[in-house]
């Protein structure tokens, strides 16, 4: 049985991102409240990782990722700066890598090309080569949403339920030709390796790739998930499901034409209460994922065999990121933060509300089950 886990010292404000580090040691957590906060692991203690440092930015966070190694980080936000951090430092230097014309919301990290990726609200997309500081403007053909990697693969989720598939051998050669001499020109545009449609309807929320590179899941604000593979022959077992979805009891007018479900009494409407699935995370031995709602639940599936296996109890708020740790996916880290899914848009999240946890997870508990 797991062991779920809430951290120390959360953030006081909402959280926009966790991240273990390449060996697993340490978590970085990204907030509105302009902080990176690393917590480090103790393997003596309850919880198991404890908070060491926060970093100071100028501006919200937005997304934060990790370099080569343990004390390597680097961070985007509203200040539109991709920005180095260094976690061991006790008053850590950052330095601006580049600048977007708009917030940058999503970045990654590929250790395979040493290239380092970001995308602005702006609809572009920065590749850069940290150790030489150079970097690439591309044009994306839409608002980007979410982004993730494989060994070999980049894959981007935008509007208009675009997605591309870049290759990064061919980014990492095209740097290296240009010498990131087109930084501060016109921006280049790249046909991706693959250019597709989402198989779902609604504006995507998160994407996360398949740890054996061959595809890859993305979710939606209308409760649904999306699971994919890249080779052509694989596509035809591209499917989607409805997840994070509870019935609620509403009065019939407030209910509305078209609502789904049938009248539970002479005045009440059951309809089908949909949350955002906010975050996606596979495992990186078994090929599962997790998922993490609007509705504060946390559960496992297994891609293959189109089955849940598990849902975890609801943890009092959003669940607004996930992450599961490098050394055989033995930790899940989760961030729960107050979101806008009871229409408080106008409303200052309770600080009490937002929460880290890590949970340890029993052996084999991530792991698929049998088809029927």
């Amino acid at each position: 049985m797991s062991a779920l886990h809430e951290l120390p010292d959360p953030p006081s404000d909402a959280i926009s991102s966790l991240r273990f580090s390449p060996a697993g040691n340490k978590l970085a957590v990204s907030s509105w409240d302009r902080t990176v906060s690393i917590y480090h692991h103790s393997p003596d203690t309850e919880p198991p990782f404890v908070r060491q440092t926060g970093i100071q930015c100028r501006a919200p966070i937005l997304d934060v990722c990790w370099g080569d190694d343990d004390t390597t980080l680097f961070a985007v936000g509203l200040d539109q700066d991709i920005r180095l951090l260094h976690a061991e430092a006790d008053n850590p230097d950052q330095e601006v890598l580049s600048t977007h014309s708009a917030p940058s919301n999503k970045l990654v990290y590929s250790h395979h090309h040493s290239l380092l990726i970001s995308t602005s609200w702006d609809s572009t997309m920065h590749i850069h080569h940290p150790p030489t500081h150079q970097y690439i403007r591309v044009r994306l053909p839409a608002k980007p949403f979410a982004l993730s990697l494989t060994p070999s693969r980049l894959v981007l989720a935008m509007a208009d339920r675009k997605v591309s598939v870049y290759d990064l051998h061919a980014l990492r050669a095209l740097l290296d030709q240009t010498g990131g001499s087109s930084a501060r020109e016109d921006l280049l545009d790249i046909t991706p390796w693959q250019q597709r449609e989402s198989s779902l309807k609604f504006m995507s929320r998160a994407l996360s790739c398949m740890p054996d590179g061959t595809g890859f899941a993305t979710s939606s604000i209308e409760g649904r998930v999306g699971v994919e593979w890249f080779d052509p022959e694989d596509q035809k077992r591209t499917y989607a499901f409805k997840c994070h979805r509870q019935t609620g009891i509403v009065p019939a007018d407030a209910a509305g034409e078209g609502a789904e479900g049938g009248n539970a009494g002479e005045d009440q409407q059951e309809i089908d209460i949909v949350y955002p699935v906010n975050a996606l995370s596979f495992h990186p031995l078994h090929g599962t994922f997790a998922t993490g709602g609007g509705d504060g639940v946390v559960a496992l599936w297994d891609a293959n065999t189109k089955r849940r296996i598990k849902q975890y109890g609801k943890l009092g708020a959003s669940i607004s990121a996930l992450d599961f740790s490098p050394d055989g996916g033995s930790f899940l880290a989760v961030a729960a933060s107050p979101g806008f899914e009871d229409g408080q848009e106008d409303t200052e999240p309770d600080p009490a509300l937002v929460k880290v946890f890590v949970r340890v997870l029993a052996e084999g508990e991530a792991k698929g089950k049998p088809a029927k």
